[in-house]
């Protein structure tokens, strides 16, 4: 059997010129079983590398080969990242590369493991975010108290922060008030009805439920989120019908016909799965449903993915966050005792939706820096962005919107 040098030079015989530490790291990428690659490695003239099975097509440029590859030898596919944020590889697509590289990423494993040193300070690093109450306060801040004025950049006009559900020529602002409404109907949701949000953000699903004649009390974590919501619920003359509090979810001691959380699960924590049931099973009066928009990630990556936690969302974006899969999601509703009734899924509607906003992001790129968002900032949040929409797109992850009932 040929080796993977000899197979890649026959493959791109241009790498025979290169140095071994620029081969070593077109080995790696010649892997590839699904799709096409253009490589280009510092000077040299590019390749293209075509795997076995069809796939989307996309190039990558390595201005510092050596960089990276010390970063992918102690940081693996978190010091891909990195090195991206650091500016020492580019490319025309970031969310196609990352989606051949996702559809990839059983060849690639080997090249994104951490070394051991690494491995460990990841770990305690995702043990010391993990999502006790002070915690939670600590993570929520984090991440969403940036700004509001950042947000409201590249989010649409109804600020809303979570996949929208579009229908044909959708735009995003339509693509999210059909959201919001589905789960509404989904609820069966009447007028005069009370509904607990756990995790109510900018009060976007607050004032569609609080204009079809229902009471909402929503909850956050996040002072920014909730001094915009409660400017927002004011303006629209709702006051009567929302009540937004700063409380976490443990805390809420109340009795409702329905409950609505919208993405707000993925950031509870592994160990803290049963108690938000148990939150959302013992705030229900019986006969009330409890409709969840989740983010999922498939059965078959979940072990990998929480036996080595601290990737890149979990280090730069959402600290002490883990996604279920929707085998978790159905054990934990039959272990509060609900009843599921539909589960819809629509991972496409939320690659289309991280589109939309990476290009709303880019397209502010110079309100990002005159306030204070340098470029390492702005490049983070365009993997962030870019890395979501590939694992969507790629199947890894997706999203659903569950309904359970209270016997």
């Amino acid at each position: 059997m040929r080796s993977q040098s000899a197979t890649l030079a026959a493959k791109a015989p241009l790498v025979l010129d290169m140095p071994w530490h620029h081969r070593k790291l077109a080995d790696q990428m010649a892997k590839l079983r699904r799709g096409t690659l253009t490589v280009q490695i510092a000077q040299h003239k590019p390749f293209t590398l075509q795997g076995p099975d069809e796939g989307p097509a996309a190039s990558i440029s390595i201005a510092r080969p050596t960089a990276l590859m010390r970063r992918l030898i102690w940081r693996g596919d978190l010091g891909f990242a990195e090195s991206f944020i650091a500016g020492e590889w580019h490319t025309p697509d970031l969310a196609k590369l990352l989606e051949v590289l996702a559809l990839n990423l059983d060849v690639y494993e080997r090249s994104d493991r951490r070394s051991l040193l690494s491995r460990l300070y990841v770990r305690l690093r995702h043990w010391a975010n993990r999502n006790t109450r002070s915690g939670s306060r600590r993570n929520i801040s984090a991440h969403y108290d940036l700004g509001n004025d950042f947000y409201a950049q590249w989010l649409d006009s109804s600020m809303t922060y979570s996949s929208a559900v579009f229908d044909q020529a959708d735009g995003l602002e339509e693509g999210q008030r059909r959201k919001y409404e589905r789960m509404l109907d989904a609820l069966d949701a009447k007028p005069g009805e009370h509904i607990l949000e756990i995790g109510c953000g900018w009060g976007g699903f607050a004032e569609c439920a609080a204009r079809r004649g229902l009471r909402v009390t929503g909850l956050t974590l996040s002072v920014e989120q909730l001094r915009f919501a409660r400017d927002r619920i004011e303006r629209a003359g709702l006051s009567d019908r929302v009540d937004l509090r700063l409380c976490d979810y443990r805390e809420i001691d109340l009795q409702v016909d329905h409950v609505v959380s919208i993405e707000m699960f993925e950031a509870v924590g592994r160990e803290f799965w049963a108690t938000y049931f148990d939150v959302v099973r013992r705030s229900l009066r019986p006969g009330g449903r409890a409709a969840l928009q989740v983010i999922t990630i498939d059965e078959t990556q979940f072990e990998a993915y929480v036996s080595n936690p601290g990737g890149f969302i979990q280090t730069y974006i959402f600290p002490g966050g883990m996604l279920p899969t929707k085998t978790h999601l159905e054990e934990l509703g039959d272990g509060a005792g609900f009843v599921s009734e539909r589960t819809f899924a629509f991972g496409v509607d939320y690659a289309d939706t991280l589109a939309h906003w990476r290009q709303r992001f880019d397209a502010r790129v110079a309100w990002l820096g005159e306030n204070g968002y340098d470029e390492r900032f702005r490049q983070m949040w365009r993997y962030y962005l870019a890395f979501c929409e590939a694992g969507f797109r790629a199947r890894l992850i997706d999203v659903v919107q569950t309904v359970y009932r209270k016997p």
